[in-house]
């Protein structure tokens, strides 16, 4: 049946009271490929809340490279995982903003008509870990919006209700829907794994990225000095604006980037080219910085480990251009650097750091807001690293600016190609 995407906005309940069926961007495993292929707009039923699950109207709903991995079915696919066998099919989305419609039994702190954002950590109620270790340790532990069917590129989704947090008051449906993950993901990478401290260095890969803006804002606000690497000298001017000292373009120095399979001549020149970012990573910071904050992986990683301080760390989310890290390990035992592995953030991490949001302490980067026919669209743009910060897309809100009900700085606007 044809989505007519004019109605996107508008739902025929009241707060409490659910629809039968709703549309839905979707991925579905035989159409796996690039994300304009692989997501289609269908309609589905809305799924009911169980215990302690809760029912939120999407506003808008922010754009994550997972979902670029969901579309390609790579490196792994995602109808193995959550409960996706259950339902054959994936609605994409990790980040959203909305209002609360429906609470499951057993949710308490939450009512219908309550605004929120979410964060995307999932985890049972009965697992030990979450009750006492963390439960980012917990073996249920899953990623919604990517590991789970109901994410945020929909007219509703469904959550745990542990995963919301109250809207910034301050901030336009799309500004706080593109925030969520890849902030809440900087902040335990620097802040909780690398107990990060003031008077420190920080070098930020992919500085003008949706992870990269908020590592070098954490990054200021936690009184460390922080240059971000970037692909042009318009990234670099924002990340400066964010609280960079400095920044580097990364196609001056584009021969130290890691293809593999390097034939030892084409090593050696990798190498040299490697020592000269170092040389001038130190000539901005006046040493080697203390944290390396990583997420391209294959392809910086060497350097990453290279140009770290001895006894400094190099902390590790993600690998966009390849999961298999090839690098000279002498360099990590002879000076005992540490490489950390960090994965998003449990609720209290994400409580904390979204207070500083709700202070305009820590802003939001948005690049282009996009309506809910923009989705796919979207995704295409941060496969091909076309964006600048985060994408939002809008979903129940009818135009940007809409859900600002307080006065405050808001997002940073982020102007560049």
């Amino acid at each position: 049946m044809a989505v007519d995407l004019s109605q996107v906005s508008h739902v025929s309940t009241e707060p409490g009271e659910l629809p039968e069926t709703m549309a839905a961007w979707v991925i579905r495993e035989e159409r796996y490929g690039e994300p304009t292929e692989a997501f289609q707009v269908e309609e589905v039923e809305v799924p009911e809340p169980k215990a302690f699950e809760v029912i939120v109207r999407v506003m808008a709903a922010g754009v994550n490279y997972n979902n670029v991995w969901a579309a390609l079915g790579k490196p792994v696919s995602v109808m193995k995982y959550g409960d996706h066998p259950e339902y054959g099919h994936h609605i994409p989305g990790s980040d959203a903003s909305g209002i609360v419609w429906k609470v499951g039994p057993g949710v308490t702190r939450w009512k219908p008509g309550d605004e929120v954002v979410i964060h995307c950590n999932q985890a049972s109620y009965e697992d030990p870990e979450v009750h006492g270790l963390d439960p980012m340790a917990a073996p249920s532990q899953q990623i919604w919006g990517y590991e789970t069917t109901w994410g945020s590129f929909a007219q509703f989704t469904k959550v745990q209700a542990q995963q919301l947090l109250p809207k910034p008051k301050a901030l336009t449906w799309e500004e706080a829907s593109c925030y969520g993950l890849v902030y809440f993901t900087a902040w335990r990478m620097l802040m909780t794994r690398c107990n990060l401290q003031a008077g420190q260095t920080v070098l930020v890969w992919g500085a003008a990225g949706g992870l990269g803006v908020f590592g070098v804002q954490i990054a200021k606000a936690a009184g460390a000095q922080v240059v971000g690497v970037v692909n042009s000298d318009e990234k670099g001017e924002l990340v400066k604006q964010l609280g960079a000292v400095d920044y580097l373009n990364r196609n001056e120095f584009a021969g130290m980037m890691r293809k593999g399979g390097e034939t030892p001549e084409e090593e050696k020149a990798r190498f040299g080219v490697q020592r000269a970012f170092d040389k001038r990573v130190r000539e901005i910071l006046g040493d080697k910085p203390d944290i390396v904050f990583e997420h391209v992986g294959q392809a910086t990683f060497p350097t990453s480990v290279f140009t770290v301080k001895p006894f400094g760390k190099v902390v590790i989310c993600a690998g966009t251009t390849g999961f298999n890290l090839d690098f000279d390990v002498r360099y990590l035992w002879m000076k005992q650097k540490e490489i950390i592995g960090s994965h998003f953030a449990n609720a209290y991490e994400c409580m904390k750091a979204n207070e500083l949001i709700e202070s305009g302490l820590i802003r939001p980067v948005l690049w282009k807001t996009l309506g809910f026919d923009g989705v796919a669209e979207a995704h295409q743009l941060m496969r091909d690293n076309k964006h600048a910060g985060k994408i939002s897309c809008l979903v129940g809100a009818e135009e940007p600016g809409l859900g600002k009900t307080a006065e405050g700085p808001g997002a940073v606007y982020a102007e560049v190609g």
